[in-house]
Parts: C-alpha cells; structure tokens; sequence
C-alpha cells in the first residue's frame, strides 16, 4: 500500500487533520508543530489528541511527520539564535511524546559564512544536547537544495553530523527530491545510482521519509522552487519510479507541491494509479 500525504494545517486541531487526510485519500500527513516562521505553539488539547489517535488507527493512518519552522537555526552565528532553535525543538520534542510512532523533521540549518564544518559541529551540538533526555520521536535530517549557506547540500554532510551526534540511534533523513534534485543528484536519469551512494554514504537503514516534489528548475540549480507532480524539471516517469523503487516504495511520502487540498487530492489519487503494489 502506497503511504501518502500531504502538508495539512495544524490550526484545527489533530482529529482535523486526520479527517482532511481521509477525505481526499491520504493515509498520513505532515504539519507544521507552530507557525513556520516561528513563535509560540498553541497548548495540547490532550483531549484532542486522544480523539485523533482512535480515529486514526480506525482508519489506518500511521507515522504522520511533524515539520520544525523553517525559522529556525541550529548553525547561527548569534547564540540568541541558536538557543532559541534549541528551546523550540525541546519543546516541540516533548509536545510529540504523546503521539506515539510521529516523527520530526527540521532543516539542518545555515552556517551563515561561518563555513560547512563550523556549522555541521554547531548542529550536531545541539543534536546532542536534545538528546540528553529520552524522546521516542525519530528526528529527521532533511536533504537541502545548497541554497546560499544551507548546511545539508550533500549526503557527506548529513553524514558528518550524523557521526557527530552521539546518541544517533533516534537519527534518521527524509529525503526531499526537489531539494536533491536541485542539489545535483540526478534522480531522473541516475536513480539507483543516487540511492546507491547515499545508501554508501549514510545507509538505506537511515532513510525514514520521501517528501515527494517537483522541481520548478533544472539539476543542480541550488534553487528549492517546487512544482506540482509531473508539472516539473523532474517529470512523472521519475516519480512514478520513486514511488516503485523497492528501497523506497514502503517509505511514506509526503506531497509540499504548491496545492490546496483539492489539488493534493488529485496529486494522491494519480499516485496510486501509478504505485505497484
């Protein structure tokens, strides 16, 4: 079974969420843990909660993927910033203990011309301090675009802030293909090739998470433009191939195309057309 989804809005609450996920086909979901430019999450409606994880496992919805602000910076230059990174991913950490099996995926964070090996220590720092308490939470690395001073533009680098963090056990990579396709990785014509080398440089065991996109430019651009299935520089053969591709297929896919339910709705019913079961 294909496990599919979309970014939905946390705004109303979880059963909300579980209820639009279902109605336009979906069987997981991803949302934003606050605003995604930052700010205070609203309190937890454990009641809320409590509601959605029934509904949910009536209706077969399974490791949905909480998503960290685009805000913030675990590689600042300024202290202020980095502390404020840390205490929004503690918090947000400790909010996800009462769904059990969710994962949270952040970007790694920008070095701010401090340069790649001084932000990768600074990320991994604060890995290392978050994981000085206990979390169920699988927290995710995500694959970056190499925009500006994006940390994360390589597997090499995920790697090394990988190999940094000590306790890494909760330590997993969603792979974005517009973000690895703008990054350079020839997933249309080179797929396995692709997966091959990441699964050489960080290991299949790692990878957790597809956020399925399309790229508005072309391979290797450093530019982090998404476009809507098959509308793309990657194209639908390409997808479709992503979805089918036996070290991938059983992962879940989370559609960030530019949509609104509606149209992730059509995205998610020509996607199952296309999956091999």
């Amino acid at each position: 079974m294909l496990r599919i989804g979309c970014h939905l809005s946390c705004s109303k609450g979880f059963l909300a969420m579980g209820k639009e996920a279902v109605k336009i086909g979906a069987n997981t979901f991803q949302f934003f843990t606050r605003n995604p430019r930052g700010g205070n999450a609203k309190p937890l409606d454990l009641a809320d909660i409590a509601d959605y994880l029934e509904f949910a496992a009536e209706n077969g919805i399974a490791r949905i993927l909480a998503h960290a602000p685009y805000t913030l910076n675990a590689a600042a230059k300024d202290e202020n910033l980095r502390e404020f990174a840390f205490a929004t991913m503690q918090d947000d950490l400790k909010r996800l203990e009462h769904i059990p099996d969710a994962m949270y995926n952040f970007h790694p964070g920008s070095h701010v011309s401090q340069g790649a090996e001084t932000g990768i220590g600074l990320i991994s720092d604060q890995l290392n301090r978050l994981f000085e308490e206990e979390f169920k939470t699988t927290v995710l690395l995500e694959t970056m675009a190499g925009k500006g001073s994006e940390v994360g533009r390589s597997f090499e680098e995920l790697r090394s802030i990988i190999d940094k963090v000590e306790k890494n056990d909760k330590l997993g990579v969603c792979l974005d293909t517009c973000h690895v396709f703008d990054g350079g990785y020839d997933i249309v014509n080179d797929l396995d090739g692709v997966l091959k080398e990441f699964d050489r440089i960080i290991g299949l065991e790692r990878l957790k998470a597809v956020h399925l996109n399309d790229s508005l430019n072309t391979l290797g651009c450093h530019k982090d433009r998404h476009a809507k299935i098959g509308e793309g520089g990657i194209g639908l053969t390409a997808i479709e191939a992503v979805i089918n591709d036996a070290r991938l297929k059983d992962l879940p896919f989370y559609l960030e195309t530019p949509n609104e339910l509606p149209g992730y709705q059509k995205e998610i019913e020509l996607l199952k057309s296309l999956y091999r079961d």
